[in-house]
């Protein structure tokens, strides 16, 4: 079983390494949050999801607006697609970072990436 703490890898073409995991958290009588959250050389970046609504169609990691707009954060395709959408914006940056302004773009990117192809192993 995969502990919910330990940090993912993903490796970019150009050797760039991010370590990465995904939590659902709950404010003291506040909605439901999904984080993403990209660690680089000391620089932590939370995407985070606010106000995400868990259960009957749902489960953790899973994000969606009313435009259509899905991901899983549990995907490392979409993790890619959220680096490079950072990257293309001048970042990734230490903190907080709204992830529903990044959904658009990165629902689009991560839809367009193809999945592992078959008869890969399972990565780590």
């Amino acid at each position: 079983m995969r502990s919910e703490r330990r940090l993912r890898r993903l490796v970019l073409p150009d050797g760039t390494t991010y370590r990465w995991r995904v939590r659902h958290r709950h404010a003291d009588g506040g909605p439901c949050t999904e984080v993403l959250s990209l660690h680089r050389d000391g620089t932590v970046t939370h995407i985070v999801f606010p106000g995400v609504v868990v259960g009957g169609y749902g489960h953790s990691g899973l994000v969606f607006d009313r435009h259509g707009h899905t991901v899983n954060l549990h995907e490392p395709r979409v993790v890619r697609a959220f680096v490079d959408e950072l990257r293309g914006r001048g970042g990734p940056v230490a903190g907080d970072v709204d992830g529903w302004a990044l959904l658009p773009a990165v629902s689009r990117a991560a839809a367009a990436t193809p999945g592992v192809p078959p008869g890969c192993p399972p990565g780590p």
